[in-house]
């Protein structure tokens, strides 16, 4: 059995994690295909984004137990390997969305917060867990959950072990809406469709440039690195047939005025 179902429809990809009985942890195995499916979406000319969610009622429980275990006794590899299934979302070039369903749970919780947004059920809940089990958070779990809720929202969800509903998740910041459980994945698409308005090359510049600037503190830095990026674009062909578009079109009206 697939651990992890792949629906390509129009021009996004849903991945739906195949684990129901285990509350779709994030497994070795799991991995391995997570990072097939993404190297295969990201080289399909048609794919313009990519949603990732759970089966059943879990978006993902995290890492295995037993990993976490084994860890204790030096076998490591096991907990990097979980690492290495949310770095490849996090590292994927295109749009991507998480339709967290569910609990996200420690690791899966890193899931979610690697996706560029979140769409949440109103059955979802967010719970780092870590503190709980007595163990330091894992996979840049501290970066991601500041940078998405400050500092504020990171202590208190790990800290004080707040667990967050999908729409306290929205009114922290960790979410982008909540929907009823039904919507969910409607809503994730309908989100993942607005991209198709932007050539697809432009659209992953773009979100690399988001990443690059990220780390920038000096305005000037982040000007000069656009101005390189914005004269290339012009450039290209769809630029052109843009501006066409909209010259014909105020033409147009212009004609209807007089």
């Amino acid at each position: 059995m697939s651990l992890l179902l792949i629906d390509k429809r129009d021009s996004v990809a849903v991945l739906t994690i195949n684990d129901d009985e285990r509350r779709n942890i994030i497994s070795p195995d799991l991995v391995d295909e997570i990072i097939e499916a993404v190297t295969g979406i990201e080289a399909d000319e048609a794919m313009n984004a990519l949603i990732i969610t759970g089966a059943g009622q879990a978006f993902c429980a995290g890492a295995d137990l037993g990993d976490l275990s084994a860890a204790r006794d030096g076998y490591s590899s096991r907990i990097e390997k979980v690492y290495e299934g949310f770095m490849t979302i996090a590292r994927c070039k295109l749009p991507t969305i998480a339709a967290v369903n569910g609990p996200a749970v420690g690791a899966g919780m890193n899931l979610a917060a690697a996706c560029d947004i979140r769409v949440a059920a109103r059955s979802a809940v967010f719970d780092t867990r870590f503190m709980q089990l007595g163990l330091h958070p894992g996979g840049g779990h501290t970066w991601m959950l500041q940078r998405a809720m400050g500092w504020q929202g990171a202590v208190a969800t790990l800290l004080l072990g707040e667990k967050l509903s999908g729409e306290q998740a929205v009114q922290r910041g960790l979410a982008w809406i909540c929907v009823d459980d039904e919507r969910l994945l409607d809503a994730a698409r309908q989100l993942a469709a607005r991209v198709d308005r932007f050539p697809r090359d432009l659209l992953i510049q773009t979100k690399q440039s988001l990443v690059d600037t990220a780390a920038m503190t000096d305005h000037e830095e982040a000007v000069s690195y656009e101005y390189e990026k914005q004269m290339h674009s012009v450039q290209q062909p769809a630029f052109a047939d843009l501006i066409e578009a909209m010259q014909q079109k105020v033409s147009k009206k212009s004609g209807e005025a007089k």
